[in-house]
């Protein structure tokens, strides 16, 4: 977790605590933006949405992606800053895979290869090149080389996911079983105990459907789903770290869906039988590969 620092404002020249929020990058490793304390706080007075994303590059892997900009409001005076924080050619990026003493693999050779190359080089004697075949055969075979020449490494298949029954629609006629088949089109899924609300859904509202690891909207309405409904969903599943799906009975608008390709948020339109489909790249992979 990142620490806490202080923030002055600039307003009322309060000191105010904040900690800049953690986010999970595609490989799994928690992202936070570098904050760069020598700048000073800058006033909000407009906003836009260029202005509300700043890029970050993920320590682990080098991934470059964009996160929410910090910001924090003064808890005295109400004013709200945006903090600044270090461009992408000063952030960290994933640590340089060099062997000890500045050893470092041939190039090409990668994973157990380039382990045993950087292991030979710093064994090899003076003056000789561990991958040079003629100093190789100047040199005494000991150990597993005299015995057997090692088998070729050769890579195991993929471990195919086990298949799912095909999925049984329910006829869609209210609001309701619009929300009763998103659930059970999730459990087919594979997201267990999928959580519906409490009550009769309003006709005219999205309804959210919970579950470990999942965020998900029904829209029921007969209107496409447009830019801010995905932009929510996304945030909820952002702030709770799980994955967000949203199904709509009427579509969605041309900006729902390419805002929702570049988040990789998986969108599902429902028809009146009850069978949900896919409608852009991260929907057709989740079906694919389930929860």
């Amino acid at each position: 977790m990142a620490e806490a620092v202080p923030v002055r404002c600039p307003a009322c020249l309060r000191e105010n605590g904040y900690t800049a929020p953690v986010f999970p990058c595609a490989c799994g490793s928690p992202v936070h933006p570098p904050l760069d304390l020598a700048a000073p706080p800058l006033p909000l007075t407009h906003r836009t949405w260029s202005d509300t994303w700043v890029a970050v590059r993920c320590p682990a892997c080098g991934r470059e992606s964009e996160w929410p900009h910090p910001e924090v409001g003064c808890g005295s005076c109400g004013t709200v800053v945006r903090l600044p924080v270090h461009p992408l050619e000063q952030q960290e990026g994933p640590a340089d895979p060099a062997g000890p003493a500045g050893l470092t693999a041939p190039a090409g050779l990668t994973g157990r290869s380039a382990g045993s190359a950087t292991a030979a080089a710093a064994t090899a004697p003076p003056g000789q090149d561990p991958q040079d075949p003629q100093d190789r055969r100047d040199r005494p075979v000991t150990g597993r080389d005299a015995g057997s020449t090692p088998a070729p490494h050769i890579p195991l298949p993929p471990t195919a996911s086990v298949p799912r029954p095909a999925f049984r629609p329910v006829t869609i006629r209210t609001a309701r079983d619009a929300v009763a088949t998103a659930a059970l089109y999730l459990r087919w899924l594979g997201f267990q105990d999928v959580r519906q609300p409490d009550g009769r859904p309003i006709p005219s509202a999205a309804v959210d459907l919970r579950a470990p690891g999942l965020v998900a909207q029904v829209d029921p309405t007969t209107a496409p789903a447009g830019l801010r409904a995905v932009e929510c969903v996304w945030l909820n599943g952002l702030t709770a770290s799980a994955t967000s799906v949203y199904f709509a009975l009427a579509g969605y608008t041309e900006d729902a869906r390419t805002r929702a390709d570049d988040l990789g948020i998986p969108l599902f339109v429902m028809d009146l039988t009850g069978m949900p489909q896919p409608v852009n790249d991260p929907a057709d992979e989740l079906v694919g590969s389930g929860a």
